[in-house]
């Protein structure tokens, strides 16, 4: 705009009125008749040119003003942004981008929970057993080799200093010198034998005497020492190992959870399967809603949890986890998401929490899977594919297709929106029926009279005949007999 300014400082105004449109040929004839040039057209041509090479010669003559905003579209196209990038604007205009949800649990189970300024940490040493267990591996095995190094420590220092109260240091070479324990010559020896009286061994080489009261009863206390540090140890050790938090890794869940239409009937749905061929005994599934919310008195709740039925009334959360399941829920006036249509639900900052739990048939000991899905995890209007086919003697499941879904003809309005439409259009057949159950008395009358007529017409010595179709409430009175047939009256049948 600024180049066009300079070299056009002054525009007539004839300049802006816009061109009528003519034909080619058309305009081929006036330029060669009259040899004037088309001042618009050829300043556009100055202006939105960058190459040396003529333009071919338009078809259509457009004013200049379009011209120029032809050329300030293209020159802003690069700077326009997709609507999915667009940054949203703050209270002054201001650009500001969208905050990510920080996920309550992860998508492999584990919570996004850390618990800070803990002041009576004294519990944890009252569940000592649960603490070490809970600890990771690293931990695990510091401790697992600290428990039995300061313990074998602690008792070599004991051997060794009765050793070095009673005199054996001083008398190693004496033969008439009958020691605490043999061969014990200094810490490094001391050290050894009290490996070998915790662990048993008993080499043979080291051995403690009958001289020694007070070494005897060291003896004991190590040997009852050694068996509760082993038996605490070797427990926490086999309870970690045994624990079933790597079973639930094939315990898969679908990336994606999907809302459709499932007998008529808006449905959340999700899909969960078991990658072993040893099944979970009695799996039921839990879902939770975590979202913040605001009470009628001002109280601010965050992360409040609500449950959202999964066929619990029903006993459909009990699985037989042979096959990938589809776990429903649907969404009925009871539900979390009865208000929430397509266009809201891409507002909506939630997350729903999934919890598989069941007993492991291997080793009986219970289970838990967990996984999440955020609001922008959910789509709308979409089915899992089928990933199930019958092959020659057995069912063959293609965990390839586990997570693709596809899309299906959903309305986009909430749950509650189409209940009400379904309301109305019941309540409309409800009173077109019963209309014309009102107007059914009205032609029983009306028949009734026709024979009160009729009767008396019959009276006066002449007959009446009448001839059409009669309707279903005269064939039930018996005023007529089929269509087309001919009544007449008691006098005409008795003459």
């Amino acid at each position: 705009m600024a180049l066009e300014n300079s070299v056009l400082p002054s525009r007539p105004d004839s300049l802006a009125l816009p061109v009528e449109e003519k034909k080619h040929g058309e305009e081929e004839a006036e330029v060669a008749s009259t040899g004037v040039f088309n001042v618009s057209e050829e300043l556009g041509h100055v202006v939105t040119t960058q190459t040396s090479s003529p333009p071919a010669p338009a078809k259509v003559n457009r004013s200049f003003q379009s011209k120029l905003a032809e050329r300030e579209a293209t020159a802003n196209q690069h700077r326009k942004k997709t609507p999915g990038t667009e940054k949203e604007r703050g209270r002054f205009g201001w650009a500001r981008a969208r905050r990510k949800r920080q996920r309550y649990v992860e998508k492999n189970g584990r919570c996004n929970v850390q618990h800070g300024n803990m002041r009576e940490t004294y519990r944890y040493l009252t569940d000592i057993f649960t603490t070490l267990v809970d600890l990771n591996w690293r931990c695990s095995l510091f401790v697992f080799v600290m428990a039995y190094a300061v313990t074998w420590l602690f008792f070599g220092a004991i051997w060794y200093l009765i050793a070095y109260c009673r005199g054996d240091l001083d008398h190693l070479e004496d033969i008439n010198w009958t020691p605490c324990v043999d061969n014990v010559n200094g810490f490094i020896s001391a050290f050894l034998f009290s490996i070998e009286t915790e662990t048993t061994i008993g080499y043979g080489h080291r051995v403690i005497t009958d001289q020694c009261p007070v070494g005897t009863m060291l003896l004991l206390l190590q040997a009852i020492l050694g068996s509760m540090v082993n038996a605490f140890m070797v427990g926490c050790m086999f309870v970690k190992i045994s624990q079933p938090n790597k079973r639930a890794e094939t315990l898969v869940f679908s990336k994606h959870a999907v809302i459709s239409l499932r007998d008529d009937k808006l449905c959340l749905m999700f899909r969960v399967g078991d990658l072993r061929s040893s099944h979970i005994v009695g799996a039921n599934m839990r879902a939770k809603l975590i979202k913040s919310k605001q009470t009628q008195e001002g109280e601010f709740i965050p992360l409040d949890q609500t449950d959202i039925s999964v066929g619990f009334e029903t006993g459909d959360d009990r699985l037989f986890l042979v096959s990938p399941l589809v776990i429903s829920h649907e969404i009925d006036a009871h539900s979390a998401f009865w208000d929430m249509s397509q266009a809201q639900l891409e507002k909506e900052d939630f997350e729903i929490v999934v919890i598989l739990e069941g007993m492991v048939e291997a080793t009986g000991m219970t289970c838990q899977a967990r996984s999440s899905y955020l609001a922008e995890e959910v789509l709308w209007g979409h089915r899992f594919s089928p990933m199930m086919s019958l092959a020659e003697g057995f069912f063959d499941v293609d965990y390839g297709a586990f997570h693709h879904t596809f899309e299906v003809d959903t309305p986009s309005r909430s749950a509650r929106e189409l209940a009400l439409a379904a309301a109305r259009l019941d309540a409309h057949l409800y009173w077109s029926i019963s209309s014309r159950l009102d107007e059914e008395p009205t032609l029983a009358e009306q028949a009734a009279k026709q024979a009160d007529g009729g009767s008396a017409n019959s009276k006066g010595g002449e007959p009446m005949f009448t001839v059409g179709e009669m309707t279903d409430i005269q064939e039930q009175s018996g005023l007529g007999e089929l269509n087309g047939s001919v009544a007449t009256d008691q006098s005409e049948s008795e003459a």
